[in-house]
């Protein structure tokens, strides 16, 4: 069992919109269990309600812990799918650097040197 931080029991607070503390309300931070605790706390206790309670909050614990994991896998999914993207971004950015290229020598083609049979020019008179 531990106690709440500041940043939590603010935040806690705000979810579940508790009265003003100086008015009336939760004005101490609240003690909170570990999944452990729980267990615990389910082995100790004798009425069948608290075992029942007990037991349920353990399973969500569990599917909270699956959510993480399936969150994980997904966001590390995500992240494989990133750095092939950036790569092909920056395949796409030199591809259209060449074009660029081809395209400004087509503008400006270089004189080319004439070769082949050249008759000798007549001179006039």
């Amino acid at each position: 069992m531990f106690e709440m931080t500041e940043e939590e029991f603010f935040n806690w607070r705000s979810q579940f919109v508790t009265s003003n503390a100086d008015k009336m309300g939760l004005r101490d931070k609240p003690f909170c269990f570990t999944e452990h605790g729980v267990l615990q706390s389910a082995k100790v206790l004798k009425s069948n309600r608290a075992k029942q309670m007990s037991i349920r909050i353990i399973e969500v614990f569990i599917k909270m812990r699956e959510m993480l994991v399936d969150n994980l896998e997904l966001r590390l999914t995500i992240e494989k799918l990133e750095k092939k993207t950036e790569n092909n971004s920056k395949n796409i950015e030199i591809v259209f650097k060449y074009f660029d290229e081809l395209l400004e020598r087509k503008e400006n083609p270089k004189p080319r040197k004439q070769i082949g049979f050249t008759t000798a020019k007549k001179k006039k008179l």
